[in-house]
């Protein structure tokens, strides 16, 4: 049995989770998300908390019964406290600003890059004197917000010899010795 799949997902109050023809749909405070499971798998909802089940041992089955037995969770979440995640600019003149939620960044390329950010993002940028310029974002889906994390991102991936890009807020780059202290 899968040890993930075979956890109940417990459904705080305020939070609905509805079944029906293969869509779960989980309402709450912060919005609304739905998910289509495959027909094998059977979600069952009671005295406020959700199970997941699979038919048989099979492999595939195996695979797909932790799999939306985390989605079914992340939307449970999402939908209750929502994800928050925080990108710092880290190099020299690089800047970030926005117009609700249009993101405007300046990385030191010839251009101004301009992202499109979707309305189900919530969109926040901070620069304070001497410190990085911080982009914070704001959502009830975990796969939509770790999506628009990646694409800010690849705009200048965090480089191992001055440790200059965008990164999150706490995270570590594993720094490079230059060319002098190789030898």
């Amino acid at each position: 049995m899968s040890r993930i799949g075979k956890l109940p997902i417990s459904i705080p109050s305020g939070v609905t989770l509805t079944v029906k023809d293969d869509v779960v749909t989980v309402k709450g405070p912060k919005g609304e998300l739905t998910q289509y499971v495959n027909p094998d798998i059977t979600v069952e909802v009671k005295d406020g908390q959700a199970t997941v089940n699979r038919p048989t041992d099979e492999k595939n089955h195996r695979a797909l019964h932790g799999l939306y037995r985390s989605l079914l969770n992340n939307m449970v979440l999402g939908v209750s406290t929502g994800y928050r995640k925080e990108l710092e600019l880290v190099g020299v003149g690089y800047r970030a600003s926005n117009t609700g939620n249009l993101l405007e960044l300046s990385l030191g390329y010839t251009h101004v890059i301009y992202l499109q950010l979707p309305p189900e993002i919530k969109l926040e940028t901070k620069s304070e004197r001497n410190k990085n310029p911080l982009i914070i974002l704001e959502s009830a889906d975990k796969q939509l917000i770790g999506q628009v994390c990646a694409k800010i991102r690849s705009f200048r991936k965090p480089e191992p010899y001055k440790g200059k890009g965008i990164r999150f807020v706490g995270e570590v780059v594993r720094r490079k010795s230059g060319k002098s202290a190789g030898k």
